[in-house]
């Protein structure tokens, strides 16, 4: 399954699923049998981020079982998985849930948790693309994404880019990043599957916020010494945000933190600060590849459908 939309305000990947529904053949698919799927159609159609609530925080099924109140996206969530899930309708076993950022990530990848197919994938998209990796966990407040309802799924992040704009440069990063995608599924499920010796992962460590008077207003902005470099160390004492006096205020490093680098991501995106999100930390790793990783993308790939059209 390969969704955009999620976010109703993000307008280059639900372009692109209609394009590739005109013209399938301009999508390298491997001869994989695609389900294109409109997220969040609803906030789509107001060019929102969401109607009620954040979709791709909607996917924990406590919160399905808890709420009465029939919000739309919680309905949309359910709705998903009943025809698009393991035991759905029309069940797919691998997710790709293709987004757009302000922040200047590039073209990189979003891996929540250490699931072996989803690092195998990850890491066979990297080793095609050089693609960077941030992998999210232990996150307490950042929960229900839409990939964990899946046994394999990642996404695929691009910006910078606008809420609401659409730019030919992010489709076709986002593209390419699909096809790469795909072309790993296809080796794992053709038992040819290569992937490289190492995965490099940036792992979250940390959210940060903007400086903030006592009413919850902004006391200072990122500063331009450290936005748009995103995926580049920082340490301890370095500008971080400028207030509107001119003063710079230096990173402090949070409690545990205080003598390490850091790889800041999603600087400045500005969907997160109704989460209190200035920015997020992140400790770059480099992992070698176990070779079970492989082993279970191949098992999951080996039933995925090789005939049908995209639909």
């Amino acid at each position: 399954m390969v969704v955009g939309g999620t976010h109703g305000n993000e307008r280059n990947a639900p372009w692109l699923l209609e394009f590739w529904r005109s013209q399938p053949q301009d999508l390298a698919s491997q001869g994989l049998g695609l389900a294109l799927v409109l997220g969040n159609p609803g906030a789509h159609a107001a060019n929102r981020r969401y109607l009620e609530r954040d979709l791709n925080r909607s996917f924990d099924p406590a919160l399905w079982a808890e709420s009465s109140s029939g919000q739309a996206e919680l309905v949309r969530a359910r709705e998903l998985v009943d025809q698009f899930g393991p035991a759905g309708l029309e069940p797919c076993s691998v997710v790709l849930d293709l987004h757009s950022t302000t922040s200047s990530m590039g073209n990189s990848l979003v891996v929540y948790g250490r699931r072996p197919a989803d690092l195998a994938l990850a890491a066979g998209i990297q080793g095609q693309l050089g693609l960077p990796i941030y992998l999210h966990e232990a996150d307490g407040a950042q929960t229900g994404f839409l990939v964990e309802r899946w046994p394999c799924g990642l996404v695929i992040e691009v910006g910078p880019v606008p809420q609401g704009v659409l730019q030919s440069q992010i489709c076709r990063q986002s593209q390419l990043a699909v096809e790469a995608a795909l072309a790993v599924l296809a080796d794992a499920a053709d038992g040819v599957l290569r992937l490289p010796n190492q995965l490099v992962v940036h792992r979250h460590l940390a959210s940060v916020d903007l400086p903030r008077h006592g009413d919850g207003s902004p006391a200072a902005c990122i500063h331009p010494q450290r936005h748009g470099r995103d995926w580049q160390p920082m340490g301890p004492g370095e500008a971080l945000f400028l207030d509107a006096s001119g003063q710079t205020q230096a990173y402090g490093p949070p409690a545990g933190l205080e003598h390490e680098v850091v790889w800041p991501v999603f600087i400045n995106e500005a969907a997160y600060g109704e989460k209190g999100i200035a920015l997020s930390l992140t400790r770059r790793e480099c992992w070698p590849l176990e070779a079970s990783w492989g082993e279970e993308l191949a098992a999951l790939a080996k039933d995925l459908d090789r005939q049908s059209p995209v639909p």
